[in-house]
This record gives structure tokens, sequence and C-alpha cells, in this order.
């Protein structure tokens, strides 16, 4: 499995049109072959920074993802709606404690 983070910094008058836009778009991202969970966090203290948090079952199901006309339709939105360049990683989850 791979854990997926995405933290974005939107402008502060963009963060209700990139809710909106998360809102319409969460289920399709979620039910996308190889996503098995799907988060949004916000930073407790920058109402304006959020994160996804996501599984996928592998690298190449994240990639056809992101290869994907849904991605590049909400990617395209969202980018517009930035104050700072998003930070991304990839993780492997090696442990969960119960």
């Amino acid at each position: 499995m791979l854990v997926r983070v995405v933290r974005m910094t939107f402008r502060e008058e963009a963060v209700k049109a990139f809710l909106e836009n998360f809102e319409a778009n969460k289920q399709k991202i979620r039910n996308f072959p190889g996503c098995s969970h799907l988060e949004l966090w916000q930073d407790e203290n920058n109402k304006n920074i959020f994160m996804t948090y996501s599984h996928w079952q592998s690298e190449e199901s994240l990639n056809q993802y992101r290869d994907s006309e849904l991605f590049k339709t909400v990617w395209s939105f969202t980018k517009t709606l930035f104050a700072e360049k998003p930070v991304a990683f990839s993780s492997k989850k090696i442990q969960e404690l119960p």
C-alpha cells in the first residue's frame, strides 16, 4: 500500500472554492480504481492550509489516477487557488499499531 500526502496552501479568498470543488469530486476520487482511503485535513493554526491523505494500492494505481481526466480536471482548477507551491510525498506503510 502507498500512502500519499499532499499539503496545499491556498489564498485565503480561495478556500471556499477549494472546499466546494473537493466536495463535488471527493467520491469520484475515493472510488477511483486503486484508491482505498481518502481524507481531507485542515491545519489547526493556519486555516488556509489543507492536506489530502490517501491510500493507494500501488504507485502504478496512483500514477493511473494522475494520468486520468478526473485528476487533470480537479488539479487544473485547484492549482489556480494556491498561495504557495504544494508539497506532496508518497510513503509505504511499514507498521500500524492498534
